[in-house]
């Protein structure tokens, strides 16, 4: 998959030089609210980080969208596990600055992850966690047929507090099948 824009919004592959970027995406206050992350993310981790992923047999895609030149927004599907039995599923993760948001920019993500995952990855599985206050998250997330499994309570560290999410994922919509020939066709 190449670079693609939809509207103004330019969606290409994440690389290391977009390390600043990212973190000051993720740094946003109501972005950061919202991750995993936490405060005074390190640029050259996230640098390196980037360079991790694009050395060969990773199956990582980490994609930044850009409006006029500038990225605001990162997503990426990383691997669940490391278990050959989770080899199927990938994990899901977005980003979306305050400034971009409500301008399609989630959904181009969402789109071209959910793409990428169906018609090149090889994933049957794309799991995520949601904050349960986070509902337009949660609304973007049912758009592209992610559905809700379950609730961790208590799950994460939060602004001082313990905040509950949703386990959310999505099934490949047509699973890839082999087209095995007809053994009594002739040949």
């Amino acid at each position: 998959m190449t670079a693609s824009s939809t509207a103004a919004i330019t969606l290409r592959r994440a690389v290391p030089e977009d390390a600043v970027a990212i973190v000051r995406v993720n740094s946003e206050p109501d972005v950061l609210a919202n991750l995993l992350q936490v405060p005074f993310a390190s640029v050259e981790a996230t640098r390196a980080r980037l360079v991790e992923q694009q050395q060969a047999g990773r199956t990582d895609l980490q994609l930044v969208a850009e409006l006029g030149g500038e990225v605001v927004a990162c997503a990426g599907l990383h691997p669940a596990g490391v278990h050959l039995r989770r080899r199927h599923a990938m994990g899901l993760g977005i980003g979306v600055a305050r400034a971009a948001q409500r301008r399609g920019v989630g959904k181009a993500l969402m789109a071209a992850l959910c793409e990428w995952a169906d018609r090149w990855g090889h994933v049957t599985r794309v799991e995520l966690s949601v904050f349960t206050d986070n509902e337009r998250a949660i609304a973007l997330y049912r758009q592209f047929d992610f559905r809700l499994e379950g609730t961790h309570r208590a799950f994460a560290l939060r602004d001082g507090a313990y905040a509950d999410v949703f386990t959310m994922a999505r099934l490949h919509p047509n699973p890839p099948q082999v087209a095995w020939p007809d053994p009594k066709a002739a040949p």
